[in-house]
């Protein structure tokens, strides 16, 4: 692929369909239906492949449920944290479940939307995060109704819920605590309801994951309050199948040796930039030769960080950056009007695509 001008992300279809068979085994073995997250991953040139595996997509969005229902197809799960009048009427066509976040939204659109199969998020208080940012039962959370006694009056509506409380939970004893808790708690709650969806946040494709135990506290949840489970595998779905392919164009020294490379952690891996994480690279190996790399743009912290390498890096030098799927494609942005990294997947078959490109024109689209 020498050929293919960086920075592009490539995808790898033999390693993603490895976690799609994981997720299949658990659908298989739990009787949870998984549908994918758009949230984190809408790249959908590879749906396709994901669908065979796959029950549908759930988005936080009226465009990302658009795209689902166009491009995926299956089951279409609507959430967002403030749908409008206009959104709702829209979705109302093509969504399968429309899932309200509060019991204000529910009761405002009810009018536009009675006969839909509807759902309510819950708060249930209990999460498991690594990041307050991302911790949907942080104080004054806006995300799901805490009031249990709301959630009563408004389960006549429902046909459904959403407990998404998880974020990289790769702890199954944690899981099944936090399920064995709502199982307690909302009992009457879920006797009543056809579906209950536990999110996404749970690494259950992780190496060494204890999928026995994770698909047997599935199964006896859903035996026990006669409910349909739904997970949102949107992370689990995508790690580790995709790459950040990149070239270093100029190499300065400042006590240490910096390779600024044709990317930047600002516009093409934002995650690591507002979580303050170090993304792993994929090549070259791991060395004694120590090196910053770096992003292109002028925001002085655009650094991709400090690694040993297995050889110096010099100009004209490939770095594949690791993981640059999951909540990474979905962020990108024009920063100091950066090319954009072009979209490559290798099939399969070995088939290697370059599905699109994006040049001035976009860059000039995206602003007015």
């Amino acid at each position: 692929m020498k050929d293919l001008p960086t920075p592009y992300y490539l995808i790898d279809e033999t390693r993603l369909q490895r976690n799609l068979e994981i997720i299949q085994q658990v659908r298989e073995r739990s009787g949870a239906k998984s549908v994918l997250a758009l949230k984190c991953f809408s790249t959908w040139c590879v749906f396709d492949l994901m669908r065979r595996y796959l029950d549908g997509t759930t988005s936080s969005s009226l465009f990302e449920a658009r795209l689902g229902y166009e491009e995926f197809g299956k089951e279409v799960h609507a959430y967002s944290v403030g749908f409008s009048k206009d959104d709702v009427r829209a979705l109302r066509e093509f969504a399968d479940k429309i899932i309200f976040n509060s019991v204000s939204q529910l009761e405002r659109h009810y009018p536009d939307v009675v006969g839909q199969n509807l759902g309510l998020r819950v708060n249930p208080g209990i999460s498991h995060s690594h990041f307050d940012l991302a911790d949907p039962a942080r104080r004054y959370s806006r995300l799901g109704v805490a009031d249990k006694a709301a959630l009563a009056e408004a389960s006549v509506l429902l046909k459904g819920l959403m407990f998404h409380f998880n974020c990289e939970n790769d702890d199954v004893e944690s899981f099944i605590r936090s399920l064995d808790l709502i199982g307690c708690e909302y009992a009457d709650l879920l006797r009543k309801m056809e579906w209950v969806s536990l999110g996404g946040g749970l690494s259950f494709t992780k190496d060494g994951y204890p999928l026995d135990r994770f698909c047997s506290a599935l199964r006896e949840f859903s035996q026990a309050f006669d409910i349909q489970v739904y997970l949102e595998p949107g992370e689990a779905a995508v790690t580790h199948s995709t790459e950040l392919v990149t070239t270093v164009i100029d190499k300065v020294h400042n006590e240490i040796d910096i390779a600024i490379i044709d990317a930047s952690l600002e516009a093409h891996m934002l995650d690591h930039l507002v979580y303050r994480t170090t993304p792993s690279i994929a090549s070259p190996g791991a060395g004694e030769h120590p090196v910053i790399i770096a992003g292109r743009t002028c925001l002085a912290g655009d650094v991709f960080g400090e690694f040993k390498l297995a050889e110096p890096l010099d100009i004209g030098s490939e770095v594949r950056i690791a993981d640059a799927a999951g909540y990474t494609m979905v962020k990108t942005n024009w920063f100091n009007g950066v090319a954009m990294p072009s979209i490559v997947v290798r099939r399969l078959d070995g088939r290697v695509e370059r599905i699109r490109s994006f040049g001035y024109d976009d860059f000039k689209r995206s602003l007015s």
